[in-house]
């Protein structure tokens, strides 16, 4: 079987400029944005985003929560010669071959307790995969909807939507709160919650 190389060169692009492709079928929430932002903190780009030629200019295969996160920065672009349909059967199929990956539970346990990292949201989401919540992958800094929690209670008053937001969080994110609450001085249960589920955002309580 022949393999043809496809990648045409290594291409410094500014994030920006890169069009981000109308069929990603990918959505990214908040904790994955997060413990994305966190490992560019703790380590930089050491990865490129795949794109293809088009006449309006360079269209993403793989890496648009990259070019969002970092709009400014010019990044490693793999730039293809691809046509669109062969880009869309990589689009479809990157992720995919990806994920059909197995585990070796051992050798991840070995290789997450041997690092050191600084990012509260890097670390829970490794918590998050060594534990198989995948749940908690998806709720870890995700800011809650007020409109869907007035919906759901009715008119909250500041201490009632307090208490259901703690209720909300994953676990191991209430056990550090909790072990907070104990010992924490110098922020506010509102900041720390934050800093816990690693947002840059604070949630707005009066």
């Amino acid at each position: 079987m022949e393999i043809r190389d496809r990648i045409k060169e290594l291409r410094k692009v500014k994030a920006s400029e890169l069009l981000p492709n109308p069929k990603n079928w990918r959505k990214h929430p908040d904790a994955q944005a997060n413990a994305l932002r966190g490992t560019l903190s703790e380590i930089g780009y050491a990865d490129a985003l795949i794109a293809y030629e088009t006449p309006n200019g360079l269209m993403l295969i793989d890496g648009h929560l990259r070019a969002e996160t970092t709009p400014e920065m010019e990044v490693p672009v793999l730039v293809t010669d691809l046509t669109e349909d062969e880009a869309d059967t990589l689009l479809a199929t990157l992720d995919p071959l990806s994920a059909m990956a197995r585990t070796d539970e051992d050798a991840l346990l070995e290789l997450v307790s041997s690092l050191n990292i600084q990012n509260d949201a890097v670390n829970l989401m490794l918590e998050a995969v060594l534990e198989g919540e995948t749940q908690a992958l998806k709720d870890v800094g995700a800011t809650p909807d007020l409109d869907e929690l007035s919906a759901e209670y009715g008119e909250l008053d500041p201490e009632m939507l307090w208490a259901e937001i703690k209720m909300r969080v994953p676990p191991e994110v209430k056990d550090k709160f909790d072990q907070w609450l104990l010992t924490g001085t110098g922020e506010t249960e509102v900041e720390r919650l934050a800093d816990l589920l690693g947002s840059n955002e604070r949630i707005l309580l009066t």
